[in-house]
């Protein structure tokens, strides 16, 4: 890992002032004899029934969704039933008009007890069939995006970009990679189905970004600018900004009704919990550690759970995002970073930025199972799974590489020179119906 002041610092723009610790030397860590892996709360009342309303409302809504066919190959009983379907379009009436239980709108789970039942290997949308299989690497000092060919582990195209891009987010109807080019100022466009990018839409302090489960809102993780701006999902227009006390917003993930999404602020420590229908912080929590720098946020596939990363704390929080509680630590390395959700829901994989490695929780027991290192060192940051969930990707962020890394068993397949300070790295397509953002949260 290179030294400190190497580092891509995405905070070479003026900043407002910030409490004193958040300069301090880092926090003694805490006692990691003491922690067990995450007890599973019970289940509340809430979840069971979403659970019995979400089953109700599936077959008369998955036609609405433009990727709930799915290209894998399935049974000849399985295809001459969808032939003796009527092809007529749906109804315009609001999916969760069915079910009052969830954000109106919001399409529901396949399965309410897997939020990522829709990312199973294979189960590619129509609308992303396609598309030729590429990962979208920016690079913040180069201020380019490059392209790797997965079969090959080559770059085969670098495309210019604004300045300090950040991260590559798939937009909510899956037609769209857009590039955030935080100091820049702008979001950059690319076709993936040709590769090309737009013309760039002016965006302030696009440091990352998400959309709202129905589809209407990006929000705009406007770090610098301390608000999380919520926008025309289609036009990036801007619908309502939200001021924020907290400092440093980064990463989110939604509940399972979409009701509600939970914030990660590095700067300050503190999580958020924000009302998506009426964009507003309802509950703010700082976590039990003095200099805490909270990063990616990830909800378990039963939706009763919620991880955040922290690079400081060496571990992921476990919360009861519901009742918004103190949550507890469950260490993992140092420099916990990114978390991505395995292809069969069992797992996830942990990236450790500092100590170039990858832990693996076990969702059924809440256990770490395994944890990966990578041969002679590195960064690994963010990224995602491969369609066929037989590759974690993720980018080196002081090496100035990529990692390719087998599934099964850790192995390193590849380590693939990029440009100066890779970061938030998409592989793509990706199964789902619809993506909520970041590098690829899809459901």
């Amino acid at each position: 890992m290179a030294p400190a002041a190497a580092r891509p610092h995405r905070a070479a723009r003026p900043t407002p002032p910030r409490p004193a610790r958040l300069t301090a030397c880092r926090p003694s860590r805490p006692r990691r004899s003491e922690s067990r892996g995450p007890t599973r709360p019970a289940a509340h009342r809430r979840h069971r029934a979403l659970r019995t309303a979400v089953a109700a409302a599936l077959l008369c809504c998955c036609a609405a969704l433009p990727g709930c066919a799915w290209s894998e190959e399935r049974g000849s009983d399985e295809r001459r039933a969808e032939r003796r379907q009527p092809r007529t379009a749906p109804k315009a009436e609001p999916e969760a008009a069915r079910d009052p239980r969830l954000l109106p709108g919001m399409p529901p789970p396949l399965d309410p007890e897997d939020l990522y039942a829709a990312d199973r290997p294979g189960r590619l949308s129509p609308v992303v069939r396609d598309f030729p299989e590429r990962v979208y690497v920016p690079n913040t000092l180069s201020d380019t995006v490059s392209v790797i060919d997965p079969r090959t582990f080559k770059v085969v195209e670098t495309i210019p970009v604004g300045h300090q891009p950040q991260h590559v987010v798939p937009s909510w109807d899956l037609k769209t990679l857009w590039v955030n080019n935080d100091l820049g100022n702008t979001l950059t466009p690319i076709d993936p189905a040709t590769g090309r990018a737009g013309e760039p839409v002016d965006v302030h302090d696009p440091y990352n970004l998400y959309f709202t489960p129905d589809g209407r809102h990006a929000v705009v993780m406007a770090s610098m600018d301390r608000e999380l701006v919520f926008r025309d999902a289609h036009t990036m227009r801007v619908v309502k900004a939200v001021p924020v006390s907290c400092y440093g917003v980064n990463h989110a993930d939604f509940s399972a009704d979409g009701r509600y999404f939970i914030v990660s602020c590095e700067f300050s420590g503190e999580l958020l919990k924000v009302d998506t229908a009426r964009m507003e912080v309802v509950e703010q929590r700082r976590l039990p550690l003095s200099g805490a720098m909270p990063q990616d946020v990830k909800i378990s596939p039963d939706g009763r759970t919620w991880y955040i990363a922290d690079m400081v704390a060496d571990g992921v929080w476990v919360l009861d995002g519901d009742r918004f509680t103190e949550p507890r630590l469950l260490p993992t390395g140092d420099g916990a970073h990114g978390l991505y959700v395995s292809r069969d829901s069992r797992s996830m994989y942990i990236s450790n930025r500092g100590e170039g490695s990858v832990s693996v929780l076990d969702f059924a027991s809440g256990e770490l199972v395994d944890r990966w290192r990578i041969p002679g060192g590195g960064s690994p940051d963010m990224g995602g799974v491969s369609a066929d969930g037989r590759v974690l990707w993720l980018s080196g962020r002081y090496n100035s590489e990529v990692y390719a890394i087998d599934t099964r068993d850790g192995r390193l397949l590849a380590r693939i020179p990029v440009g100066g300070g890779p970061h938030g790295l998409a592989v793509y397509p990706q199964p789902g119906r619809y993506s909520l953002g970041h590098t690829g949260i899809f459901r």
